[in-house]
Formats: structure tokens, sequence, C-alpha cells
């Protein structure tokens, strides 16, 4: 009866006596439970439903503390194993407990009929979004418009040569989702301390050369500039973190507290490489690699928010020829990142390594392309964004300011404002004479 119940709740259909006892007899089960007269029976069990809620939270109560022994009970035994490894012990205990206070208790199947209805109510839910963002945005137009935003439980990489913008990239981005959106988010800051990235955000913000805070000769009108703009950037839910050397258990245990205490709904580490491993590498930076690029891609599962990951990329880039566009192969120390990413990206900047002309005559002065070379959920592409150095700070292709370069105008040969599409190459085999997707 309680299974005919469910799936009327499921369902969507009202649940009352004459609906129960219906569905229990076209599933051929009414008189299993006694019939019509047992169900109506139950109704007068039930003195009133005036207190329902406190009953329920009763027997949730009994539920939690069920599972609080099963997952205590487990940890225990293991714990007395002189085998088992403490550091994968105390990320399952962890995991065990976060998975009791959030309700999401480890399950082994779902029936398709769930699944589906778990489906339909995500098709509803990005129908129903005018914008066609169903995942976060990003803040930029042309970037969401390719990617329908960052999409949750995926792993994202960033990848580019040191000076290419990575980190300006993320903040700019983070900055748009705190401010402008309003959604909680965090950074795990490897490579750069808080308050120099917050530097960063406040030169983005007001609109003040960076390099003007570090040497303290601002001009008063500056100063007081200052202070209007930042009332925004210091309200914003964006939490950064930047403990050196953060290795993937206490990356994986920050994040769940995160979640539960302030329900950050993204996720950016700067930058992969800088992170360490397990216990269990044996010295192998390419199996470190391998285990840090899993650990985040199931981190970003367990939680249902998407992981930003920087990466660097090999020198490689620098030795070859041409206009030294990053490929995937490019990515260092290890293939798992590729394989393991739902999106990998690269930044561009041709101006970077001394070109003035980019394809069709369009002038390189601040230009910068951020390239979609690896994309599960969608297709591959190029999108043009400005780069504002002295701001450390990214925009929209079409976005126009006198921020210290001439504007660059759209140029035809870009569909769509700032977006070129190519076709997916990722297939080809390279050994037989194919091009790269890039």
């Amino acid at each position: 009866m309680y299974e005919t119940i469910q799936q009327l709740f499921n369902d969507s259909e009202p649940i009352d006596l004459l609906t129960v006892t219906e569905a229990l007899r076209k599933e051929g089960n009414l008189e299993f439970v006694g019939g019509a007269y047992a169900v109506a029976n139950l109704t007068t069990r039930v003195a009133s439903t005036a207190n329902v809620e406190f009953h329920a939270r009763i027997i949730s109560q009994k539920h939690i503390q069920r599972e609080l022994i099963r997952v205590s009970s487990n940890i225990i035994e293991k714990a007395f194993d002189e085998k088992t490894d403490v550091f994968d012990l105390l990320d399952e205990a962890e995991s065990g407990l976060f998975e009791v206070a959030e309700g999401n208790i480890r399950k082994s199947f779902e029936a398709m009929r769930s699944v589906v209805k778990k489906a339909i109510d995500y098709i509803d839910k990005a129908r129903s979004n005018d914008s066609g963002v169903s995942g976060i945005p990003s803040g930029f137009a042309d970037l969401d418009k390719m990617t329908g935003g960052w999409q949750r439980s995926d792993m994202i990489v960033l990848a580019a040569r040191p000076g290419m913008g990575k980190t300006a990239f993320v903040l700019t981005m983070c900055r748009n989702v705190a401010v402008d959106e309003g959604i909680p988010c965090a950074v795990f800051s490897l490579e750069m301390s808080s308050v120099q990235l917050v530097q960063r955000l406040i030169a983005a913000e007001t609109e003040i050369a960076s390099d003007k805070f570090r040497k303290g000769n601002l001009e008063d009108h500056e100063y007081q500039q200052l202070h209007d703009r930042i009332g925004k950037l210091s309200k914003a839910p964006l939490f950064i973190d930047d403990t050196p050397g953060l290795n993937v258990f206490e990356l994986r245990a920050k994040c769940r507290r995160m979640k539960q205490q302030h329900g950050i709904d993204l996720v950016v580490i700067d930058y992969l490489q800088l992170m360490t491993g397990g216990s269990n590498s044996n010295g192998n930076r390419e199996q470190e690699i391998s285990s840090i690029s899993r650990s985040i891609k199931s981190i970003a599962k367990e939680l249902d928010i998407p992981i930003i990951a920087l990466s660097q990329l090999s020198r490689m880039v620098e030795t070859r020829g041409g206009d030294k566009r990053p490929m995937l192969s490019d990515l260092r120390e290890s293939g798992a990142i590729e394989q393991d990413a739902d999106m990998v990206s690269f930044i561009y900047r041709p101006e970077y390594y001394g070109f003035t002309e980019h394809e069709e005559g369009l002038s390189t002065q601040g230009l910068a392309e951020f390239i979609i070379a690896k994309h599960r959920h969608g297709g591959l592409g190029t999108i043009n964004m400005k780069f504002i150095g002295k701001l450390a700070k990214f925009t929209d292709y079409n976005t126009f300011s006198d921020v210290g370069f001439d504007a660059l105008a759209p140029n035809t040969a870009f569909a769509e404002g700032g977006t070129i599409t190519r076709e997916s190459k990722m297939n080809d085999d390279l050994d037989d004479g194919g091009a790269s997707p890039f």
C-alpha cells in the first residue's frame, strides 16, 4: 500500500481514500491488502492529522539514528584493522556522516520510472528558462550561449600556459556569479594568497590598475571610487581558501562543509597541479595527478555542483611552430585529466606570442580566445573575449569600455558576435595525418 501511495505521489496524483483504493484495484492488489474495507479502516486509526509533521519528524529522527549507528559501527570495525589506510578511513567517515546529514543515504539502483521523472523535471525547468542557461551562468553571454552554463556534477578543466590569464578569467567569472547572480561559490587558491586575489577583484570592480594598490599611489578620486564600488563585492557570497599544498581529502572535507553551511553551487581550484594526492601514489606524479583528477570529478558528482579546475599546459606548446594554439595532448602530466573532465577548455592570447593580426585581419590587441576542445554534453568551438591586462579582467567580446586599449570592432568572419563554431575532429585518427581539433 505504501508503494502505491508513493507511486501516486511520483505521478503528481492526489492521494485520498478513493484514489488509493482505485490504484490498488488496477494493480490487482486490493484484495491482497484486505479490500476496500481495510483501506478505509486505516483512515479511522488516525485521530487527527494536525500533528502529522511532528509524527513524520519522529520517524525521520529514528531513521537518522539508525543510519548513524550503521556508519559508526562500520568505521569502528575498520579502525581496528591495522591494514586500513587511516586517510582513506577518515574520508570514508566524513563521507558517511555527510550523507546522513544531507539525507543522501547511499543507494544501489534507481528504477527507470524514478530517473525518467527527474529527467523530465530537468527538461521542464530548462524549457521554462527563457535565457537558455540551464546551469550556473558564467556571466559571459557568448560562452553561456554555447555551454548553457556550467552544468551540475561536471568537472570543467581550464588550461593555459602561464601568463594567459587563467586566474583572471575565473576571478571575473566568480565575481559575475557571486555579485550579479547571488550564487555562492568557493575558490581554492593554491598559488596566490586570498589578499592578492581580492586585490585583483577590487581592481576589476573599480577599474583601477592593480599595480596602484601595490604601490599605494592612489589619487584622491580613485580612493573615493574604491570605497564607492566595493560595497557589492564585500557582500557577495564568495569564499576563498588559500591553504597551500591542499590534498584531495582536505578538498573534499572543505567542499562538504561549504556545501552544508553556505550552499555553494560552484567551486574553482587554482590550480590542479599544485594539489597533492592520496598516500597510494608511490612517488609517481602521473598516478598522483590521475588520483587528484578522479577525486575532483567524484566531489563534483557527490555534491552535484560544477567544479572548475585550472591546469597547466606542457612546455611543448612553446617549442611548437605555427600559432601555438593549445591542444588536448598539451595537458600536463596525465591523460586522466582529459578522460575525467566533462569539458576541457583553453585560454589562448595570440598577442602574447607577438602576433599582431588574427584570422581575417582582426587585431589581436586585447583579444583572448576561450577554446572548448572537449565537451561531453555539447559542441566544440571558440569564443572570442577581451582581456584587460592592467585590471586582470575579462569581458565579452562586444562589451566596450575605455580601459586602456582601443576597442575591438566585431569582425564579420565571426558568427554571432564573438563565437566561432568548428566541426568536431575529436575522433579523427591523428596518426593518419588528420589535423588536430584546433
